[in-house]
């Protein structure tokens, strides 16, 4: 990993291979409309989690599941990430991840922390404050930027993404007293140059949606979860995430069949 505040590669960088990492936001038991699609039942994820046990997998951060893949260390482990930094993560997630002995990344607005989801034409929930915040990251879970103000990164002027991706992670680390080291784009929305942002800004790694290209340390893919997820759903999502990072791996082939040589003519 690099050391705190240092530039990491960006979109240029080398191609990561994690295991699953798997998308939430609102963990509720909530019946109002979910336009959006984004709010599970906190006893459907109990049922995922029951799942990941029964399948002799562990959910963690994002940041643990990256070094144990970096020490050789990752079978056996996916991530588990939860955007927005809602209260309900603290009120009905912590509690489930504590009773089944893992932990996950939870991504904070943090120019929107005591405020609601303002962004979103959907139902207003409360996010965390700055309390509840260090609430979470002292039960051992790690704590992300979502930029100030869940903006759409792609295209967005070189002061914006400065604004929202650096200022976001100094307010941050002012609130936890501690490095934040992970981002999350909103909507998934990221060019190049809103990578080369986010390691110019210091963060050791970053997630974004579906997309698996480029697939570095800062354009990480997750898996969506949806509302009705079954454990067929999750493991159906395993095996695709799989199948597409193993295709990734395979060497480029000439058209007559041959990998090509490593000397340049």
């Amino acid at each position: 990993m690099t050391g705190p505040g240092e530039p990491v590669p960006t979109t240029a960088g080398e191609r990561v291979f994690t295991p699953p990492v798997f998308m939430y936001h609102s963990i509720s038991p909530s019946d109002a409309p979910d336009p959006h699609a984004l709010r599970v039942h906190p006893d459907r994820l109990e049922r995922h989690l029951r799942l990941l046990r029964r399948l002799g997998l562990c959910g963690v951060s994002l940041g643990e599941l990256l070094q144990a893949e970096e020490g050789g260390a990752a079978r056996g482990l996916v991530g588990l990430t939860f955007d927005d930094g809602y209260t309900d993560f603290l009120e009905h997630a912590v509690p489930l991840l504590d009773r089944y002995g893992m932990t996950g990344t939870v991504y904070v607005v943090a120019g929107r922390m005591g405020d609601r989801n303002q962004w979103d034409d959907g139902p207003q929930l409360p996010i965390m404050d700055a309390v509840q915040v260090r609430e979470v990251a002292a039960a051992g879970h790690e704590v992300g930027s979502h930029t100030m103000t869940h903006v759409a990164l792609a295209g967005a002027e070189p002061k914006r993404l400065a604004a929202e991706i650096g200022d976001s992670r100094r307010v941050l680390e002012d609130v936890l007293q501690s490095e934040v080291p992970g981002f999350c784009y909103p909507y998934g929305s990221f060019d190049a140059a809103a990578a080369e942002a986010v390691g110019a800004a210091g963060y050791d790694h970053a997630c974004v949606t579906g997309d698996y290209d480029p697939g570095d340390r800062v354009t990480l893919p997750r898996c969506y979860v949806s509302p009705g997820d079954t454990a067929a759903h999750l493991v159906a999502r395993m095996v695709r995430h799989t199948v597409r990072l193993g295709r990734r791996r395979l060497p480029v082939r000439t058209r007559g069949g041959h990998p090509p040589t490593s000397s340049a003519r």
